[in-house]
């Protein structure tokens, strides 16, 4: 018997104690139940015993409970009792009352504060609907977010919802500090692990509108993007529609298997591909990078799909000059193909998309204006004679130089020739194995340290067509930064004294210290993660934007290219820029924009680069401006 009792006493001890366990909610519960049975227990008494205050009659049972109910929640009612039987008890009440509610109050202030905490700590579920999702914190978000709040200026109620392993107060203060005004866009952060689902779920993967993953700094960077892919897209509990996933991915080989993970629902920015087309591209044609620099931000101008029924049936050409304040620059079919600088004479069906670039989406508009005024006079075709052969210096070096040096083949005159400056050990094989590939240029290499004005000197800087300047990425990256600095202020130096403008493509590997190499020229193109940054940015609003990043940084098929005037308009006339579309057109070519060299150190006219014009405009064009266009050379 006393086993079975003392079973029964453990028994209903567990079960009390499950019950605590529970939280806030059931340890109120179970206040509430003493509260009660105090009350009762009192009022019973009160009636049994007949208890009750001087010069009055004895309370029935109700009322008897409704004096030991108010002396449990207010602890001074009982000083005006009488009678000490009656006062004895109404004593003992408060005291179980005082105790009762001090423990009420100590449960709320605990609760309270454990909220706070999990709030502190970003662990509480995202109820946000059509937000962008940034997956992973590396120094690049800023750039990302900050292009994401102009994306968004024109709409209401979006958000952007972070999710890294780091402290949220710490993401919260991070960007408050990098970023002042964040507009019409409301930016939460949550703490998790990028690749635990159930952190994942918290950040709501299933009802963004699209979700950016960013590569870590960490060795096999790629491996855990390809474990986010995999926990988005294989999630027990995900939707039944197709995510919009924009990823980034360092190095080529591993692309394929992330396609494979990714099932159609990625896009991917191969950034260490893009660096190199970028630098192979931007070296060749002073004023490039700004151009680049104009399509992908969200500052200005950017690129736009618009479908205009009132394109169906007419030529591409037409379209050219159909838009006043947009610059037409390819069509999307209705299959989804994009086709940059398509033939002039190609048809718009039912279906296809205008491809232009527009100050906004709701700027993509047909003008009434159908008087163009073409100064047939001022149209000319002059072919401009290239340099027989090019020389490039590449100062410093890391692993993207290689593929550099083999973009810069596909451009490069035959008999081109490339010399590598920097303090890299076994570089012969590096250099055997370059040359063995290579089909127009030779490549040399000479062992220096790059910041010893001696070593310059000794090379003939003012010989170079190109020069780039690439980062260690052997030493920490603000001593690498630091070398790359040293070495733009002597070549701004020797510019200086020998009268010549050089071509100069500079790589920073921390985007923060992008302004102070901007000191050494103002035009010269940086190798950043910005540009990385910027594509994630554009590509989260449109994925089939990456048909026309890609086409522009491959070197077959149309590429953005700034031609000299005199290819197609007589210097000094005006004109306006329909008469410029309209030469370009000719050779089957799309202008989009031009450089006027009066400005190309005018900061506050973008270094004299304007990308979609204003066709009516007049203007006149010096013999060294340039026009933009796109071109398949």
């Amino acid at each position: 018997m006393e086993n079975r009792k003392a079973g029964l006493k453990a028994i209903l001890k567990y079960k009390f104690e499950n019950t605590l366990s529970r939280g806030t909610i059931a340890l109120i519960g179970w206040l509430n139940v003493l509260s009660i049975t105090l009350i009762i227990i009192g009022g019973l008494v009160i009636t049994i015993l007949g208890l009750h205050q001087e010069n009055q009659q004895v309370p029935t049972f109700w009322e008897s409970v409704w004096i030991s109910l108010v002396r449990t929640l207010d602890g001074g009612t009982f000083g005006q009792d009488t009678g000490w039987g009656f006062r004895l008890l109404t004593l003992g009440v408060t005291m179980g009352g005082v105790f009762i509610v001090s423990l009420l109050i100590g449960i709320l202030s605990t609760a309270l504060r454990s909220k706070i905490d999990q709030l502190m700590r970003g662990k509480t579920l995202v109820l946000e609907e059509n937000h962008t999702l940034i997956i992973r914190w590396e120094p690049k978000i800023f750039t990302i977010i900050s292009e994401l709040i102009l994306a968004n200026e024109n709409k209401k109620g979006l958000s952007i919802v972070v999710l890294a392993d780091k402290d949220k107060v710490e993401m919260e203060e991070e960007i408050r500090a990098k970023i002042k005004d964040f507009k019409t866009t409301k930016i939460i952060c949550r703490s998790g692990k990028p690749l635990d689902i159930n952190d994942l779920e918290v950040v709501s993967p299933h009802k963004a509108r699209s979700i950016i993953i960013i590569s870590p700094e960490a060795p096999n960077p790629d491996t855990h993007v390809i474990k986010s892919v995999l926990a988005l897209t294989n999630n027990p509990k995900r939707k039944k529609e197709k995510y919009h996933i924009v990823a980034e991915i360092k190095d080529e080989a591993n692309i394929e298997a992330a396609n494979v993970v990714g099932q159609g629902e990625v896009t991917y920015v191969l950034s260490f591909d893009v660096a190199a087309k970028v630098a192979a591209q931007t070296c060749r044609q002073s004023g490039l990078s700004l151009v680049y620099t104009e399509l992908l931000d969200y500052e200005g101008d950017e690129i736009y799909f618009q479908e205009e029924k009132k394109l169906i049936g007419r030529t591409f050409k037409e379209s050219l000059f159909l838009f006043k304040d947009s610059s037409v620059i390819g069509m999307q079919l209705a299959n989804g193909t994009v086709m940059i600088n398509p033939p002039m004479d190609c048809l718009f069906k039912d279906g296809d998309k205008v491809i232009a670039i527009s100050e906004d989406d709701d700027t993509v508009v047909i003008s009434e204006n159908q008087d163009y005024r073409i100064n047939e006079t001022a149209i000319q075709h002059e072919k401009t004679i290239n340099p027989p052969t090019e020389n490039t210096l590449f100062l410093g070096w890391n692993e993207k130089g290689p593929r550099i040096i083999k973009e810069l083949d596909n451009y490069a005159v035959p008999g081109s020739k490339v010399l590598i400056v920097a303090e890299m050990d076994n570089m012969v094989n590096v250099v055997s194995k370059l040359n063995k590939e290579l089909k127009k240029q030779k490549v040399e290499f000479s062992y220096g340290n790059i910041t010893f004005r001696s070593i310059l000197n000794t090379i003939d800087i003012p010989s170079f067509d190109h020069i780039i300047i690439l980062s260690y990425t052997n030493i920490d990256v603000q001593e690498s930064d630091a070398l790359t600095l040293i070495c733009l202020l002597h070549l701004r130096n020797i510019s200086e004294a020998c009268g010549k403008s050089f071509s100069i493509v500079s790589e920073m590997q921390d985007v923060r210290n992008q302004p102070l190499a901007e000191v050494a020229r103002p035009d010269d193109f940086i190798i950043s993660d910005k540009m990385t940054s910027l594509m994630l940015a554009q590509l989260s609003e449109n994925k089939y934007l990456k048909d026309v990043f890609d086409e522009f940084f491959d070197a077959e098929g149309s590429e953005i290219y700034l031609k000299p005037v005199s290819d197609y308009i007589v210097p000094g006339k005006e004109i306006n820029f329909y008469t410029v579309l309209e030469s370009a057109a000719r050779l089957g070519e799309v202008a989009f924009g031009y450089r006027l060299v009066r400005d190309c150190h005018n900061a506050d006219k973008f270094y004299g680069v304007v990308v979609n014009p204003e066709k009516t405009d007049k203007i006149i064009f010096g013999k060294e401006d340039k026009i933009i266009v796109l071109a398949e050379e």
